[in-house]
């Protein structure tokens, strides 16, 4: 096996401004590092324990199955927050029948992002 230092998500937007203020300004994500120039640069943003990229520019929008999974630690607080923010919520949260309080949102792309709250009595949580 291969061992990995580190990992990140790299991202092609169709419009990687809008993708930034997107990611950046709606969502809060902070920035890791910047590099380039122009509206082509690259912008990493902390995901918690991992990296999005968003750098360069794609002619269509990711592919369809391409999901984020984002852990927070309120999932109704995150809501308020990216509703204050105008952020579409495609769905508000909801405790799925896994136990996971899910709400569904999407990037400019059309990228689907799940903001996830892991219950404290969740089996993520602790091991019996």
């Amino acid at each position: 096996m291969v061992h990995v230092l580190s990992s990140r998500t790299l991202l092609r937007p169709t419009d990687p401004e809008r993708s930034r203020a997107f990611y950046g300004e709606s969502l809060g994500l902070p920035v890791y590092r910047e590099f380039g120039t122009g509206p082509e640069r690259g912008t990493v943003y902390f995901l918690g324990g991992g990296f999005l990229e968003v750098s360069g520019r794609a002619e269509r929008p990711p592919a369809p199955g391409l999901q984020l999974w984002l852990q927070v630690a309120d999932a109704a607080e995150a809501h308020e927050e990216l509703v204050a923010r105008g952020v579409a919520i495609a769905r508000p949260p909801v405790r799925e029948p896994w136990g996971l309080i899910e709400m569904w949102i999407e990037d400019p792309d059309g990228v689907r992002i799940v903001v996830v709250e892991v219950p404290a009595d969740h089996p993520l949580r602790y091991r019996p």
